[in-house]
């Protein structure tokens, strides 16, 4: 199918532009090669050098995949069983009012162990990373009861958590960064060696991917980059943008999100999972790794089933697996169309923002799609939900400083609050709902869907984490 490059990198142009983002770096790998291959923006402090896709940026955790693809090879040379109970390698792991041989690997790597959102990622950066004094690193260095630095000390905290779980392991998929920082070092005990060692000799090196490195203060990323490397930006509240060298640095989440890379490697990289673990005409991965990832175990559905590292979905007809990530100065999206040998990556050098638009616009240019054709699964049912007054209620989750999501009936229409947004709800099916900004409505400011028992919600997910309902006073 031809690929029309030039009408790609004017919608891509275009979208940057819309939300003035400072630097991009994209990239589409298919079964001819590079097809595409875009740098937009600046990468540097005065605005003068534009990125390219050989620069290196953090990739956040887009990283999952990798460590759930390293343990999904030493699965297959008998080292290591996704349905392991993690006690096996942490005695000392549980989390408070499961049956510790029910939580697995897998439910760590599947995000459904139970465990609610909490603070120690956050803590980590905190604590171990150098950066501008500010409200947030405050509360979080008042609330941290440690710096956060070992698995063990994450371990502990789990352990004694003072959230409820939001689940039965296996149950519920609530997004977690501490299973993945844990799966890490299970890695380390089943390969005989570090996973940055083992990442590096058995995928990054096989892949030609040498611009890629995990490590956990941005040291040899800056030696690999040869100066190719991004600064990282943010955009105030005010509007303005700052610029500094400042890498996030959260030594027990390795493997969730400390990876750095190019956009070029990325692709490369998500083309050989499109592949079944094909490269170059060779078998470099084994296909049964790519296969537990992503394969038949994981349902392929409009609506996106998260697998081993990667989210599965469907998009008219064709099967896409991917992943975004997000820290200070990173904001990405990587993708690929399951056994088409397509693989795609969008690398920013600012935090918190969207990449799905220029994602969805590689995506719609290989399969004939208009390229502004949305992919959002949360769509409008075109009625109203009829048992509102079940949705009523406070929620929270405590990934770092609380975030607070509020429900109410107001005059027949549910309203309330996303964080310092006042929302109202729009309903999409199921439980399924978009909170669309008071001020801005065409806006959305987050994707809700209820768990309801007994008559009520007891809990929302909001994207991907799961906040519980706050008990009345």
């Amino acid at each position: 199918m031809p690929f029309d490059t030039a009408a790609v990198d004017a919608r891509i142009s275009s979208l940057i532009a819309r939300d003035q983002f400072p630097g991009v770096s994209v990239c589409a790998a298919g079964p001819e090669g590079i097809c595409f291959a875009r740098g937009y923006g600046f990468r540097d402090a005065a605005h003068a050098i534009a990125p390219d896709v050989d620069t290196v940026f953090g990739i956040a955790s887009m990283s999952k995949s990798i460590t759930a693809l390293a343990l999904a090879i030493l699965e297959t040379e008998g080292k290591v069983c996704y349905d392991d109970p993690v006690y096996r390698y942490f005695p000392d792991f549980s989390v408070p009012g499961a049956a510790r041989d029910t939580v697995t690997l897998r439910t760590l790597a599947e995000h459904t162990s139970g465990i609610p959102p909490m603070e120690p990622l956050e803590w980590s950066i905190a604590m171990n990373s150098q950066r501008e004094e500010s409200e947030w690193s405050r509360a979080m260095r008042q609330s941290a009861p440690n710096a956060m630095a070992t698995i063990e000390q994450v371990i502990d905290y789990i352990a004694h958590c003072p959230y409820p779980a939001v689940g039965a392991p296996g149950e519920n998929m609530s997004y977690c960064n501490e299973g993945y920082a844990i799966l890490s070092y299970v890695a380390d005990q089943a390969a005989g060696m570090p996973l940055e060692q083992f990442c590096q000799e058995r995928i990054f090196a096989p892949l030609g991917m040498t611009r890629t490195v995990m490590d956990d203060d941005c040291a040899s990323a800056r030696a690999m980059a040869g100066g190719n490397i991004t600064s990282l930006f943010e955009r105030g509240e005010d509007g303005a943008l700052a610029c500094d060298d400042d890498w996030s640095v959260l030594p027990p989440f390795r493997g969730c999100a400390m990876v750095k890379s190019t956009a070029r490697d990325m692709a490369i990289y998500y083309r050989c999972l499109a592949n079944w673990g094909m490269h170059e005409g060779k078998q470099v991965l084994p296909r049964a790794a790519v296969e537990a990832m992503i394969g038949p175990r994981v349902p392929a559905r409009e609506i996106p089933c998260y697998g081993l590292g990667l989210y599965k979905r469907v998009k008219n007809g064709h099967v896409i697996c991917e992943h975004s990530g997000g820290l200070h100065g990173v904001s990405t999206k990587g993708g690929l169309l399951l056994g088409e040998g397509w693989g795609f990556a969008v690398l920013c050098n600012q935090g918190d923002v969207d990449m799905d638009e220029i994602m969805w616009t590689l995506y719609n240019a290989i399969t004939g799609l208009p390229l502004d054709v949305s992919h959002e699964w949360f769509v409008p049912a075109g009625r109203d939900f009829s048992d509102p007054q079940m949705l009523e209620g406070r929620f929270v989750g405590h990934e770092g400083v609380p975030e607070v999501v509020t429900v109410r009936l107001e005059n027949g229409a549910l309203k309330g609050t996303v964080g310092k947004r006042a929302v109202f709800l729009t309903w999409c099916g199921g439980t399924r709902f978009l909170a669309m900004d008071e001020a801005e409505p065409q806006r959305q400011r987050a994707h809700l869907e209820f768990f309801i028992r007994d008559g009520r919600a007891w809990a929302v997910r909001c994207g991907s984490r799961i906040f519980g309902r706050e008990a009345q006073a």
